[in-house]
């Protein structure tokens, strides 16, 4: 837990799970926020999302919005709770009724080594202002998610517990995950490519990524790396390299407009931006390295992909 009670400056912390059915296009989102305006800490709120992807039934999406006096947050290990929701090592469990209800009591096991998305020294510098680790990145869930009054059964769907915070969300982004391909699964990928605006200039596209496969871990994640790096995206697609001695990657996201919805993300400074978030995407990914045959990993909706925007031209609904 990062966020101090009462602190003046902005933040914003977050703790995310989410997970894929074993074989079908199906998927949900939980998020779990703080959010403190810069120099207004008594408007801090807690903030309660869910999202439930389906190719069938489509995307039903709920937020709720709760004072910060009816939220705890433990500083001794993971022990978040937002008016009567919670989550706590292993467990999760609560409900948002706007514009979708959707109630949930879902239990996870697993987990592996934390992925840490940056440099280690990173994560106490002032830059960059967002940061990201994700402390579970191969869990399986099982419980229960209700949506709109109809239960879903959830048993052995595989996922991950994340975890990012900051005192400014990356100006814009895309980003993606992929817990286990569909021919490979124990390989765990996550990558961004992100603009920074610094005053009135805006960096070039910046790509870092993490790949685990095998007994492998991959971190093209320095700022040389993520300078030399390929990214870029569009709607509703997003191609990215990279490369380090003896090691080259590159890869494609992609999904279908239907495939996404669009959520308001308020930032510490002020103002918001837009998240087009999909959990059921694509992502095609080739691994080259020195002496060994080429890796293709493929998954064909198993893939998270989100691009952070203030364009409104998207054509994405709005859920929040």
């Amino acid at each position: 837990m990062r966020y101090q009670a009462g602190q003046r400056p902005g933040h914003y912390e977050s703790w995310f799970l989410r997970a894929n059915h074993p074989t079908t296009r199906q998927a949900f989102w939980i998020r779990y926020t703080i959010f403190s305006p810069h120099g207004r800490p008594e408007q801090a709120i807690g903030e309660l999302w869910a999202i439930r992807f389906d190719e069938h039934a489509g995307i039903r999406a709920g937020k709720s919005e709760i004072p910060l006096a009816a939220c705890r947050f433990g500083d001794g290990g993971l022990d978040v709770r937002i008016g009567a929701a919670a989550l706590t090592p292993g467990r999760l469990e609560g409900e948002v009724q706007a514009p979708h209800r959707l109630r949930w009591d879902l239990r996870y096991e697993g987990g592996g080594a934390p992925v840490l998305f940056l440099p280690e020294g990173y994560y106490a510098a002032r830059l960059p202002k967002a940061k990201a680790v994700t402390p579970r990145p191969f869990v399986r869930f099982s419980g229960s998610l209700e949506v709109d009054g109809v239960s879903w059964p959830i048993e052995d769907w595989v996922g991950s517990e994340n975890h990012n915070w900051g005192s400014k969300h990356t100006d814009t982004y895309a980003w993606g995950q992929v817990v286990g391909f569909d021919d490979q699964p124990d390989a765990f990928l996550e990558v961004i490519t992100a603009r920074l605006k610094l005053g009135p200039i805006w960096t070039p596209p910046l790509t870092i990524l993490v790949l685990r496969v095998g007994r492998e871990e991959y971190r093209l994640n320095t700022i040389a790396q993520a300078l030399r790096a390929r990214g870029r995206w569009g709607y509703f697609h997003w191609d990215f390299s990279s490369r380090a001695p003896g090691v080259a990657m590159h890869g494609r996201f992609e999904a279908t407009p239907g495939d996404f919805v669009g959520l308001t993300y308020y930032n510490p400074p002020g103002g918001s931006h837009t998240c087009l978030n999909s959990k059921i995407a694509a992502c095609d990914l080739t691994l080259e390295r020195t002496g060994q045959p080429p890796l293709l990993l493929r998954t064909t909706h198993r893939a998270a992909f989100e691009i952070l925007t203030d364009d409104k031209d998207h054509g994405v609904p709005m859920a929040t």
